[in-house]
């Protein structure tokens, strides 16, 4: 049985927990609790010494890192679509697994955890990375249906959910119409599943 060590509020085990939904595979979650610093317990850091989220565990195998359960899911149980064989294909979803790591990261996420959690980060260095962010974004998306191939990818699946959540981060989306249409895309999958905060663009869902 697949074990996912995850927060709730967590886009990044938000964006795991989607992979796993789409795929149709069961698994356990193991909710820890962010407010009493559970993730760097002892017992916690005998399965990431880093003491971050999200953690996978699938039998023997540990993987640590959101972009890298990723990969590993869609190579152990997906088709090729989701992560091509291809090198040049492949080279581009992983150069959007790292967008997802970097400027997600710095720009959205981090406007997230200063409005909703409080975090103190530099605003301005926020602000600049999300606006080149999203021209980035939407100019890719205005000639593409998705980011990488022309099929649904799991960088397409990194890149969601802080998308999904810069309301949160008081990031207006509605400016920047073809990432609003790649999110309903995304959010017509058969097996998406949402989480707290996303503010639904398929009103079909």
């Amino acid at each position: 049985m697949i074990e996912l060590y995850e927060f709730e509020l967590s886009g990044n085990c938000h964006k795991v927990r989607l992979l796993l939904s789409l795929l149709g595979l069961p698994y356990t979650s193991h909710l820890l609790k962010g407010a009493e610093r559970e993730q760097k317990s002892a017992a916690y850091l005998a399965i990431n010494p880093f003491g971050l989220v999200p953690v996978l565990k699938d039998g023997e195998v540990v993987i640590r890192d959101s972009q890298a359960i990723l990969v590993y899911l869609a190579r152990a149980y997906g088709n090729q679509s989701l992560f091509p064989d291809s090198p040049a294909q492949a080279a581009e979803v992983v150069a959007w697994l790292s967008t997802a790591a970097n400027e997600v990261a710095r720009g959205p996420n981090d406007l997230r955890l200063h409005y909703k959690f409080g975090r103190k980060i530099d605003l301005e260095v926020a602000t600049s990375v999300t606006e080149n962010l999203l021209r980035i974004l939407n100019a890719r998306l205005a000639h593409h249906e998705w980011l990488a191939t022309t099929d649904m990818t799991i960088a397409d699946i990194a890149v969601y959910p802080y998308i999904a959540l810069a309301n949160e981060g008081k990031v207006d989306l509605e400016p920047f119409n073809h990432i609003e249409n790649w999110l309903k895309r995304i959010e017509a999958l058969p097996g998406f599943v949402a989480m707290p905060g996303i503010l639904l663009k398929n009103t079909q869902f």
